[in-house]
């Protein structure tokens, strides 16, 4: 490479480098939403460039909000496995933590919800529409009761998976 100078501003293009793919998520919006647009099923209102629990406003557009695509489509964002001896015998105590976790995050983030609790061979499984209460309840476990947490996020999917154990 030679020492030339370059006008403030402009860098060169480096073709030795792979350009970063861009996440793509199938449940968010391609284009920006109209505002305000109002979710015909759970009634979130999309405002100021961001879902929220709002009244409804007149003359509003309508369309699904990702957290009830989701829900519709049986497609989990996250996933929690709970399990263990301790979770067995405090089974009730650790739902309410993790019902008490959805409701804090719900109330400032429509788009944070449970969609199911089954129980499975492996223990409890907790399916999210968002990565982030996945983790945000993993977390409260783990702050909570102490035991094993382990996370793993595939980027690819946008998906992430914990597990919770003691």
């Amino acid at each position: 490479m030679n020492n030339q100078t370059h006008p403030a501003g402009f860098h060169p293009i480096r073709r030795d480098r792979l350009p970063l793919e861009t996440l793509m998520d199938s449940y968010k919006a391609r284009g920006k939403l109209s505002e305000p647009t109002v979710c015909t099923d759970c009634g979130a209102v999309f405002q100021a460039g961001r879902w929220q629990w709002l009244a409804k406003p007149k003359d509003a557009h309508q369309t699904t909000c990702p957290a009830c695509h989701r829900i519709h489509d049986h497609f989990p964002a996250g996933y929690v496995t709970v399990s263990g001896e301790f979770f067995n015998q405090h089974e009730q105590e650790i739902f309410q933590l993790i019902k008490h976790r959805e409701t804090q995050e719900k109330a400032g983030h429509p788009m944070q919800r449970i969609m199911d609790i089954e129980k499975t061979k492996q223990g409890t499984l907790v399916t999210t529409t968002d990565i982030h209460l996945a983790r945000g309840i993993g977390e409260a476990l783990h702050h909570a009761y102490q035991g094993e947490l382990d996370f793993h996020y595939n980027p690819d999917q946008n998906l992430l998976r914990v597990t919770w154990s003691r």
